[in-house]
C-alpha cells in the first residue's frame, strides 16, 4: 500500500498535487509519502511484536537525513555500510547502539569511527577484516561487538547483481571457514562474538530461499553453541521484496514472520532485521515531463526529462517500473511506446514496448515505486544535476534536497596552475 492516489483524475501524493509541485520545482524530482513510510516500518515491526527484534533500516535504500530521521522516530535503528552512512544515521538521531556495520570493505577509518562512536554491531564478513578490526579495536583500549556474516550457498534475489548468498558471490565468509573463524576470534584481543548474519539477496518474491538459509544458519549457530562460542543474537539481514507492478506479489511481512519466528524460536536469540526497499519502495515516486513523442519507423518513443542518472535501475537491473500519466484523460487511447531519458546511451530507457495512455509533449508522467535505489544512485553524467527530493506529510510539502546550480556542481573541481 501507498499514499499516492488519483483525485478526480490527477495524481497526488498524500494531499499535495504532483501537478503544482512540478510546477513549483521544475521537473525531474522526487517526491516521498512520510504517511506510506511510516506505515510500512510499522507493518514491518508490528509483524514481530512481542518478539526481541532491532529494525535496523538499511540506510543504502534512501539515505537522505529527513527520511532517515521520519524511521527513527518510528524507533528504527540503522544497517550502514560506510563511514558516510555511519555519519547520516547520527545525523538523523539514531543511536548508536541501534546501528549495525554492514560491508565486505570497511576501511580501517571507517572502523575507527564506528568504534568510537559505540555502534551495536559489526557484521565481518572475512579472516582479514576480523583481524584488523580486533586490532583497531585493542588499540582504542575498547572491544568491538561482532557476528559473522556467513555465506550459506543459496541462490536468491529477484536479478543476479543483486543475489548475495551463492559461493560464488564475494559475500559473506564461506561456509567451510565459519566454525574455524569463530573458534579463532573467541581469542582475538579487541573482538567479542555477539552472534550470526546472513543476508542471501534483494527482492526475493519467495519465502522458501529465506527458509533455507536461515534453517542452515540454526544448525550452525547450534554446532557453534556445542564449540563453547556464546551466540545471542541473529542478523537475518533484509532482502523481502516489493511489488513493482509487473504481477509479482511478494509474501506479506507477517508470513514472513511467522516463517522466521518458527525456524528461530528454539534458539532463543535476538533477532536483527535490516530492511530498505520493503520500507522505502514504494513510499516515492519520480516524476518527469515529457519532451517530446518520436515517431520511429519501428518504434514510437516518449522522451522524457528524466534519464539514467536520476533513476537507474532500469538499466542497471532490467528492473521494472510502472509508468503512469499524472492527469488522466478517460478519452485518451493507449499506444505502445518506448520511454526513453535524453541521454546518449541506449540503456537511458525506462520501459520497452510498455502500453500507456497517449501522451503530449508537456505532460507529466510518474515512475512508481522509485523511493528505494532512486535518488540514493543517481549521478550527474553528463553534467546533469542531482534532481529534488521532496518530502509529504498530508497537506504539507518540504524540499529535502534540492537541485544543485551548475556553480554547485563544478565547485570541487578546479585548474592547475599551468592551465590557469
Amino acid at each position: 500500500m501507498h499514499h499516492f492516489s488519483y483525485n478526480d483524475g490527477r495524481l497526488f501524493a498524500e494531499d499535495v498535487g504532483i501537478e503544482a509541485l512540478a510546477g513549483e520545482f521544475g521537473t525531474p524530482f522526487y517526491v516521498y509519502s512520510e504517511a506510506t513510510l511510516r506505515r510500512h516500518f510499522r507493518v514491518f515491526a508490528d509483524a514481530f511484536a512481542g518478539a526481541d527484534v532491532l529494525v535496523a533500516y538499511s540506510v543504502k535504500a534512501n539515505p537522505n537525513i529527513a527520511v532517515l530521521s521520519t524511521l527513527a522516530s518510528e524507533g528504527a535503528g540503522a544497517d550502514v555500510v560506510s563511514g558516510g552512512e555511519l555519519q547520516r544515521a547520527l545525523r538523523a538521531g539514531i543511536a548508536p547502539d541501534k546501528i549495525v556495520f554492514s560491508g565486505i570493505g570497511k576501511t580501517r577509518d571507517e572502523m575507527t569511527a564506528a568504534l568510537e562512536a559505540g555502534i551495536y554491531q559489526f557484521n565481518v564478513e572475512s579472516g582479514p577484516e576480523l583481524l584488523a578490526l580486533g586490532e583497531i579495536a585493542a588499540a582504542l583500549k575498547k572491544t568491538a561487538p561482532v557476528a559473522l556474516r556467513i555465506n550459506p550457498d543459496i541462490a536468491a534475489g529477484g536479478h543476479e547483481k543483486i543475489s548475495t548468498g551463492k559461493a560464488e558471490n564475494k559475500f559473506g565468509v564461506p561456509w567451510s571457514q565459519a566454525r574455524g573463524l569463530y573458534l579463532a576470534a573467541r581469542e582475538m584481543p579487541g573482538i567479542e562474538v555477539k552472534g550470526v548474519d546472513v543476508h542471501i539477496g534483494s527482492q526475493i518474491a519467495d519465502l522458501a530461499p529465506f527458509e533455507a538459509a536461515f534453517k542452515k544458519v540454526a544448525t550452525l549457530i547450534a554446532d557453534l553453541r556445542a564449540d563453547g562460542s556464546t551466540i545471542d543474537r541473529l542478523d537475518l539481514g533484509g532482502g523481502l521484496g516489493i511489488p513493482y507492478g509487473e504481477g509479482a506479489t511478494p509474501p506479506h511481512p507477517d508470513a514472513y514472520a511467522q516463517m522466521i519466528k518458527r525456524v528461530t524460536k528454539p534458539l532463543g536469540v535476538q533477532l536483527i532485521f535490516e530492511p530498505g526497499r520493503m520500507i522505502a519502495g514504494n513510499a516515492g515516486i519520480l516524476v518527469s515531463r515529457v519532451l517530446y513523442v518520436k515517431e520511429g519507423d519501428e518504434r514510437r518513443f516518449l522522451i522524457i526529462d528524466a534519464a539514467m542518472n536520476d533513476l537507474i535501475r532500469p538499466a542497471l537491473y532490467d528492473a521494472y517500473h510502472d509508468i503512469i500519466p499524472v492527469i488522466k484523460h478517460a478519452d485518451r487511447d493507449s499506444a505502445i511506446f518506448d520511454v526513453v531519458g535524453p541521454i546518449c546511451e541506449t540503456s537511458d530507457r525506462f520501459a520497452q514496448a510498455r502500453r500507456l495512455p497517449e501522451l503530449k509533449a508537456g505532460e507529466l508522467v510518474a515512475v512508481m515505486s522509485a523511493g528505494a535505489y532512486g535518488a540514493s544512485q543517481t549521478s550527474e553524467y553528463n553534467s546533469r544535476p542531482l534532481i529534488p527530493e521532496i518530502l509529504v506529510s498530508g497537506a504539507r510539502h518540504a524540499i529535502i534536497r534540492r537541485r544543485p546550480c551548475f556553480e554547485d556542481m563544478i565547485s570541487y573541481e578546479q585548474m592547475p596552475d599551468w592551465l590557469s
